[in-house]
């Protein structure tokens, strides 16, 4: 009955997308769903898979991931030396790479988004990527003591700080040199991620010339004039009591954004759809069978799977309905074959908040290890996967998904242990005094009502916190209220530090244990828990200067059983799967690899290679 229930509601729902995307639109070559809207597509701003996606068809970094093995191969960059001393990569441009207005594509464009990286004002999650280079760090520090100081720097000033200070050169418009401190073995595939792109700086900042310096621009490249003042652009502003850089975002929207990807960004109706169109300026066209692509934002997930059965688009990135188990069932007894399951790069866990206070300015119990070692030993994750989620997944003690990085040992945390969870609870102040099964502290106050915070465009996390919150009550007594949003308002409480528990997931950006252990330095953008601890920022410090492999794993294996036996910052929970959907011999050129990057230009429709535009089949 409720099968048949979700059934009727989603194709209510679908005709009114169908309505809302009338004739009058054009289908695109390939189409799939996106679960939410992109957040922004300013690579340095980037921090969500969705948003990444949509950047692999809009820009072209210096190098990229081939999906197959996660190899790098050259992008932008044609070739690529490296000094004998493994610190110093000098990346030959392609001279005939274009930005989609048809300017050229220069070493002065990756230095400007890398500048901009490495800018406190731009309040990027992924500055620390670049901290491996000469200098970084340094002016990274003189930028945030000037904010601190409410200091006025002039947009030149900074510009010739960065020039002084940090080891990345345009050498020529078609040489960028770089100089780390130290080698890092895994240097070229942290810069394969989507905020290493480049950026037009006369778009990002809104330059406003005459068309004599306009065709100047086009023709030579942005360099070759002097930088207008910040007063007289349209994105880019200093605020005169604090000095910060102030940037407006609507560079990044259909009319007014440039890219040197495959594809240019045609249309974009929030919380509707995206498209992409052939970005006639791209360099090499054949790489890519499509002309159009097209996502829709669809945040119901039965909608979701209902427009795919029904034609209506070759590709679901994530299966998230209530059903996922029976589906796989279909799968594994031959009666479906266009659902695929897959364990990936990625940990599925809850962030404590470890800040000594909450938002409101009460004592945060959860600043307490005691306590957050309590709370992981109270949860039966076997329970979660069999019983929430359905899907059982491997369940995980630790951060780093095991045998995921080779020569990397897996880790084991702490289990599951009712007893000592009330150990631990009683071990920080907190027990039932009086015998009514409400654990107090010593003053007879109860244990703070948890605020418990999840994304609400799927059901799997309010499952999960439904039977978090009970597993919580009958150990250790305690109440949870939980509290389900949106996207958009998760992400700004999550930031803000406004939660107590927070449902979480992590994938690795790159193949090396530091791509999860760093969001636990005290400074990283995604420290969202708020946790410090001096020791574990001075050893992962140690760890990103040992040039020796072996030992460099064996510290970071330290660190891990650290966090995960004394500190626990986040309870986690399970290596997450990833489900598609789509027609295997409709749709080719997705790759199963764990890493879970898609770079859509790759694929291949039928709908493309026969001509129809139709997508009943």
């Amino acid at each position: 009955m409720v099968r048949i229930f979700i059934a009727v509601l989603s194709i209510l729902l679908l005709s009114l997308i169908v309505t809302c995307n009338s004739e009058e639109d054009r289908q695109a070559d390939f189409v799939f769903v996106n679960r939410g809207d992109v957040f922004t597509l300013d690579p340095g701003r980037m921090s969500w898979l969705t948003d990444m996606q949509a950047a692999y068809c809009l820009y072209e970094g210096l190098v990229r991931w081939n999906p197959k093995d996660f190899s790098i191969e050259e992008a932008a960059a044609e070739s690529i030396s490296l000094s004998e001393n493994q610190t110093t990569y000098l990346f030959k441009l392609r001279t005939d790479a274009r930005w989609s207005n048809g300017a050229p594509v220069t070493a002065y464009d990756f230095k400007y988004a890398w500048m901009r990286l490495l800018t406190p004002d731009t309040a990027s999650d992924y500055s620390g990527f670049l901290f491996s280079i000469k200098g970084a760090r340094a002016f990274w520090d003189w930028r945030s003591d000037k904010l601190e100081a409410q200091e006025f720097v002039t947009l030149h000033d900074i510009q010739a700080k960065f020039d002084e200070v940090v080891a990345i050169h345009a050498i020529d418009e078609h040489l960028f040199e770089v100089t780390l401190e130290q080698p890092v073995p895994y240097f070229l595939d942290q810069i394969a991620l989507a905020v290493c792109s480049p950026v037009y700086r006369p778009a990002v900042e809104g330059w406003q010339l005459d068309d004599s310096r306009w065709e100047r621009v086009i023709r030579d490249g942005w360099h070759t004039i002097p930088i207008p003042e910040p007063n007289t652009m349209k994105w880019l502003s200093i605020d005169e009591e604090t000095g910060r850089l102030k940037y407006k975002y609507y560079w990044a929207r259909p009319e007014t954004l440039v890219c040197n990807g495959p594809f240019k960004l045609e249309e974009w109706r929030y919380k509707r759809d995206m498209r992409f169109t052939r970005n006639p300026h791209y360099h090499s066209p054949e790489k890519s069978s499509l002309d159009s692509i097209q996502a829709i934002t669809m945040e119901d997930p039965n909608t979701a799977v209902f427009a795919f059965e029904a034609g209506e688009v070759d590709w679901l990135n994530g299966v998230n309905v209530d059903y996922q188990s029976d589906m796989l069932a279909e799968r594994a007894e031959g009666t479906r074959d266009n659902i695929h399951a897959f364990p990936t790069f990625g940990t599925d866990f809850f962030s404590f908040n470890c800040r000594e206070t909450l938002n409101s300015g009460e004592p945060n119990p959860f600043h307490d290890p005691a306590v957050r070692r309590a709370f992981v030993y109270a949860t039966n994750r076997d329970a979660i996967v069999q019983h929430a989620t359905r899907l059982n997944e491997p369940v995980v003690t630790a951060f780093v998904p095991p045998h995921s990085i080779k020569g990397y040992a897996p880790v084991e945390g702490l289990n599951y242990n009712p007893q000592r969870a009330k150990e631990e609870m009683a071990s920080a102040g907190w027990m039932d005094r009086d015998g009514d099964g409400i654990v107090e502290n010593k003053d007879g106050v109860p244990f703070p009502p948890i605020d418990l915070l999840y994304t609400t465009n799927t059901n799997r996390y309010k499952w999960i916190s439904l039977l978090l919150r009970d597993q919580w009550r009958n150990t250790l007594g305690v109440q949870t209220q939980l509290r389900g949003t949106d996207n958009k308002l998760f992400s700004r409480d999550l930031r803000s530090g406004n939660f107590m528990v927070a449902r979480g997931r992590w994938y690795g950006d790159y193949g090396d244990p530091s791509t999860f252990l760093d969001i636990f330095h005290s400074e990283n953008g995604n420290n969202d828990r708020g946790f410090s601890n001096p020791d574990i920022d001075a050893k992962l410090v140690q760890a990103s200067v040992e040039l020796d492999p072996v030992k460099r794993f064996e510290l970071l294996r330290e660190i891990e059983i650290q966090l995960f036996n004394e500190e626990v910052p986040m309870l986690v929970v399970c290596q997450l799967l990833q489900l598609y959907m789509y027609e295997p011999d409709q749709v080719s050129g997705l790759t199963s690899h764990p890493r879970l990057v898609q770079q859509l230009w790759r694929v291949k429709s039928s709908s493309d290679q026969s001509g129809d535009t139709s997508r009943q089949q």
